[in-house]
């Protein structure tokens, strides 16, 4: 039966038109399936050929955008004249390791900034010292970094070097004589000189007593038996220290001195004691303190005046100018102490060359202005448990290597270094650069 051309074009018609609504279907589905893949939305792919499918079987029914919930994956159905079973995919955003931020290196300690002590103007028009900034927290860690080395001066320093058997003018005489070959002489050096005239000076001779038939024999090292030796036999007992020849001159010349004026026994005060050949404020005011008790000043050496010009609590020039600073600010219950405190600092880490900024406590805080930036480092390896999100959800541990920097204080980059003080008046002696 021929077909007229009236209802052929009318079947072009309605194909046409259920065409172009399949495509505006799919296209709805497609935008909101896009819209929500970020969700974990379910997105179904057909497998057949779009002419032929229905509406119905292009999309799933997007997710509601308001649902927290994950959207299970739906089963594959089959339907009734469907040959193929839609796939549904289950999109998962998987995390890379390189999205991961990697550790960072451990950050270079800042140089503290310096904050001396200054003069300040009171309401009352007087003038105070205002202590350098967190001085106090600097102190308690310096003492800490001193319990936890044992430095020269705390076994060999002159404040123990005397004889505890011997009477306490023997002791004081002892302690005197210590502080004044100490000038530009290593601890080290120093007690083995201590202990051989204590062992080996002759004692006053019998002869030399029987005028005072009442005294008994003195053996060994005191007053007396230094002024019975000759300077050549003296000379002979401290050749191992820095300028022997002169403190052989200055030592007698003291002993006579308190033979005629100190009733034998050294002075009580630092006027007296400053008064001798060869002693300073330095020595004056640490005997004073060791052999009599009597803190009056702070005893200021070559690692104090060193050290604390170091930490940028003054700027001063002499050792002089370094005590009177430090008095004006610093509690007087810690006078005799600093003197202890930072020459074992100076002998154990904050060296004259080479000064160890690396095992420091003050230069790890940042509260040194004057710790070392080393220009080469050190690698220390740490692993660190690195978490990632598996695919399924699983969380897997791994673990990774980082480097962390330690700074290296080479000598090259320290300061130059400040010479040792000469309390008996020379300068000390310089190392030659001509060719041998």
């Amino acid at each position: 039966m021929r077909t007229s051309r009236i209802s052929r074009d009318t079947g072009r018609i309605l194909a046409a038109s259920s065409t172009r609504r399949t495509l505006r279907q799919a296209r709805t589905a497609t935008n909101a399936g896009n819209l929500s893949a970020g969700t974990g939305a379910i997105i179904a792919e057909p497998t057949h050929d779009a002419t032929n499918a229905s509406a119905s079987e292009l999309s799933s029914a997007p997710p509601d955008p308001g649902s927290d919930s994950q959207v299970q994956p739906a089963p594959r159905k089959r339907k009734r004249g469907q040959s193929n079973a839609v796939v549904v995919k289950h999109e998962v955003e998987q995390m890379s390791i390189t999205a991961i931020a990697s550790p960072q290196k451990a950050s270079k300690v800042k140089k503290a900034r310096s904050a001396p002590a200054k003069k300040i103007k009171t309401s009352d028009g007087s003038i105070k010292m205002e202590p350098p900034a967190n001085w106090e927290e600097m102190y308690a860690l310096t003492r800490e970094m001193r319990n936890e080395n044992v430095a020269p001066v705390d076994t060999m320093g002159c404040e123990s070097l005397a004889e505890r058997e011997r009477t306490p003018r023997d002791q004081r005489f002892q302690t005197l004589i210590a502080l004044m070959l100490s000038s530009q002489t290593k601890d080290t050096v120093l007690a083995p000189v201590m202990r051989g005239m204590q062992e080996k000076m002759p004692g006053v001779g019998q002869a030399q007593w029987t005028v005072c038939s009442q005294l008994t024999k003195i053996k060994g090292f005191n007053l007396e038996s230094v002024l019975a030796l000759e300077p050549p036999a003296l000379n002979a007992f401290i050749n191992k220290v820095g300028f022997h020849n002169l403190k052989t001159k200055y030592i007698k010349q003291t002993a006579e001195i308190l033979r005629d004026k100190w009733n034998s026994d050294i002075p009580d005060t630092i006027e007296g004691l400053v008064s001798l050949p060869g002693v300073g404020p330095k020595m004056g005011y640490l005997t004073l303190s060791a052999a009599w008790g009597r803190t009056e000043g702070i005893g200021v050496d070559v690692h104090v005046h060193r050290i604390v010009n170091l930490w940028k609590w003054h700027k001063t020039q002499t050792p002089e100018q370094t005590r009177a600073a430090l008095e004006s600010w610093l509690p007087k219950e810690k006078w005799h102490d600093i003197n202890n405190l930072l020459v074992g600092f100076g002998q154990t880490i904050c060296l004259p060359v080479g000064r160890k900024c690396g095992n420091c406590k003050l230069a790890d805080r940042g509260l040194c202005p004057s710790a070392v930036v080393s220009k080469g480092t050190k690698v220390r390896k740490e692993e660190v448990a690195v978490k990632i999100e598996g695919p399924e959800g699983e969380v897997v541990v791994q673990e990774k290597t980082v480097a962390a920097d330690l700074a290296e204080v080479k000598a090259e980059d320290v300061e130059g270094t400040i010479p040792d003080m000469e309390d008996i008046g020379k300068a000390p002696r310089k190392r030659s650069t001509r060719n041998k």
